[in-house]
């Protein structure tokens, strides 16, 4: 039960955090509180059971830390006035259900997102928030050891109390410094619950579905405030979270292990949230204002239009990604370009282009690197090479049913090496 309890604390604590910061604004002691109340949670629910609605549970006694915490910190003397607002705060079931958001979460996005703050610390105090992941799991993310992330983590909370960065979605003219920032979190939480960085379970569907509300959200404040120029990425962003979203059902079995793209089952897709997905990204291109997701949001359209596995255009699919390496220059869109190319080209020129990759330091513990390199291997019946290509990507993997996975393909591998 412990685990489940753990789930629900990631992904209450954005709407937690939300409405307490409206009533006292400070990141570090709304965290502790709500900290707090996930060590009484633990020792409560597991004698119990996990109430009814949980983040209203989770709001109140955050809600009973924070007003201790203030009262005993002499450095709140000022901000007693606070004390009254928070102890008749209420919650209602509607308002920490599933259902749309309230704009106090977009305020803290945009807060989040300040300009004051560095671009990275935007985005990892984003994801911390929104996206319930750790620190570990923002440190790799970000490729930086763990107390460096601890480190600006920090820095950015206790730089938005002491510069008194305003909780509040900003006037139009202000939005737009904002908004590359905002895209990258919500990319970054929808990957993180699409591919979970670690535990038992490929995906963490709740953090996907977050994210693509929150998109929607900020491209209907977008398209209200008439922020003309950012929607097109605003609406290739949504597009390709559809359409990777619409691929949910097929991506693992009955058991919960990894079924990679090819061998999908694809007539369980989610068909309508393909055809949203290709609707708004035909719109944004013709805005003519092409971007690095709605170029993304194309190669998984294409891929929704294969109605079989050998159907898919891969040779556009690797024209595509190299538009997107043209705008977007990153040693993963390489590895994928040259996934694209050797599905056209075959496995041997996709091996002789990641040779070039291989001293890369960036791709060292990546371990998508590895496992293709695997993948191009076995396709060649290269069996030594591939096994030693996924041993190594076995232990950069810290997600466990990818991980099953590639034992699976390992011990494939070893039978046909044995005597």
């Amino acid at each position: 039960m412990q685990d489940d309890i753990a789930e629900i604390f990631k992904n209450a604590s954005g709407r937690v955090i939300a409405s307490l910061y409206a009533q006292i604004q400070d990141f570090e002691l709304i965290e502790d509180a709500v900290q707090d109340a996930f060590v009484i949670a633990i020792t409560q629910w597991q004698e119990t059971s996990i109430p009814e609605n949980p983040s209203a549970w989770i709001s109140v006694v955050a809600r009973r830390k924070a007003l201790d915490k203030i009262r005993r910190n002499q450095t709140y003397v000022r901000k007693l006035e606070k004390l009254h607002d928070l102890s008749v705060m209420t919650y209602t079931d509607d308002e920490f259900s599933l259902n749309p958001i309230t704009d106090e979460r977009l305020k803290l996005m945009f807060m989040c997102c300040h300009p004051a703050l560095a671009k990275e610390a935007q985005v990892a105090l984003t994801l911390r928030t929104f996206g319930g992941l750790s620190t570990e799991d923002i440190a790799k993310a970000f490729l930086v050891p763990v107390p460096t992330m601890a480190q600006r983590l920090v820095r950015a909370k206790r730089k938005i109390r002491d510069a008194g960065i305003p909780f509040r979605i900003p006037e139009p003219k202000s939005i737009a410094s904002r908004v590359d920032a905002i895209l990258a979190v919500m990319y970054l939480i929808y990957n993180a619950g699409y591919t979970a960085h670690t535990g038992n379970q490929l995906m963490r569907q709740d953090v996907s579905a977050e994210a693509i509300r929150l998109t929607r959200l900020l491209y209907n404040l977008l398209h209200r405030e008439k922020i003309d120029f950012a929607i097109p990425e605003v609406m290739g962003l949504l597009a390709l979270m559809l359409l990777n979203d619409s691929r949910a059902p097929a991506r693992i079995d009955a058991q919960g292990n990894l079924i990679p793209l090819e061998e999908q089952n694809r007539m369980l897709w989610h068909q309508d949230k393909i055809r949203e997905g290709q609707q708004l990204l035909e719109q944004a291109l013709q805005m003519k204002q092409t971007g690095v997701y709605q170029l993304q949001a194309i190669i998984s359209a294409l891929h929704a239009e294969a109605t079989h596995s050998e159907d898919t255009d891969w040779e556009q699919i690797s024209v595509v990604y190299s538009l997107l390496e043209q705008m977007m220059p990153s040693p993963v869109v390489q590895l994928n370009r040259i996934v694209a190319v050797a599905m056209t080209k075959g496995a041997e020129q996709g091996l002789a282009l990641l040779d070039k990759l291989e001293n890369d330091s960036k791709l060292a513990h990546y371990y998508l690197f590895h496992a293709t390199c695997a993948d191009l291997h076995r396709r060649l019946h290269n069996w030594q090479r591939a096994i030693t290509y996924y041993q190594q990507a076995i232990e950069f993997c810290t997600n466990d049913a990818e991980r099953r996975y590639l034992n699976n393909r390992l011990a494939e591998m070893q039978t046909y090496l044995s005597p």
